[in-house]
């Protein structure tokens, strides 16, 4: 017997007004309200007909937003744990511009270049740790001082 309170495509249309969600965010957030998970999977396919839910159009909202602090090996990570499937992400991913990401981030972050080897080791840690590969981060490390905004004077 079905909780109580709101129907699930009640409680699902509530999520949905407030963000975008993907297909097993959904399913794991209606799964606690549903008789069975036959119910949850009819109701996510009704919603992702009537283009309710579209894990397409969660992946662009995503990267849209995480992709200005972060490079696209963590943004796609991130995607991945949240059910978007490879293909989705390559193509929502392929405009991404990991340089100019790293650079800004790195500006914002240090906005010099290090004086010594642990100074540069902290620098890449940074922005490995936000997701950038190492030939981005090599470029933005070594190519700092020839920038031309770069007032540092190095």
């Amino acid at each position: 017997m079905e909780k109580p309170g709101k129907s699930l495509k009640a409680r699902a249309v509530d999520l949905l007004s407030r963000r975008e969600y993907t297909r097993l965010e959904l399913k794991r957030r209606l799964s606690p309200f549903a008789e069975s998970a036959e119910q949850v999977d009819t109701l996510l396919d009704e919603l992702a007909a009537s283009r309710w839910q579209s894990d397409a159009r969660f992946a662009e909202q995503f990267a849209d937003s995480r992709s200005r602090k972060y490079g696209s090996r963590r943004v796609a990570m991130e995607m991945r744990e949240r059910g978007v499937d490879s293909d989705t992400i390559k193509q929502t991913l392929s405009g991404h511009n990991d340089m100019a990401t790293a650079r800004s981030q790195w500006l914002r972050k240090f906005g010099q270049p290090a004086s010594d080897a642990a100074g540069r080791a902290k620098q890449m840690r940074f922005l490995a740790s936000r997701g950038f590969g190492m030939d981005i981060i090599r470029q933005v490390i070594k190519g700092c001082d020839e920038w031309p905004d770069d007032d540092s004077g190095s």
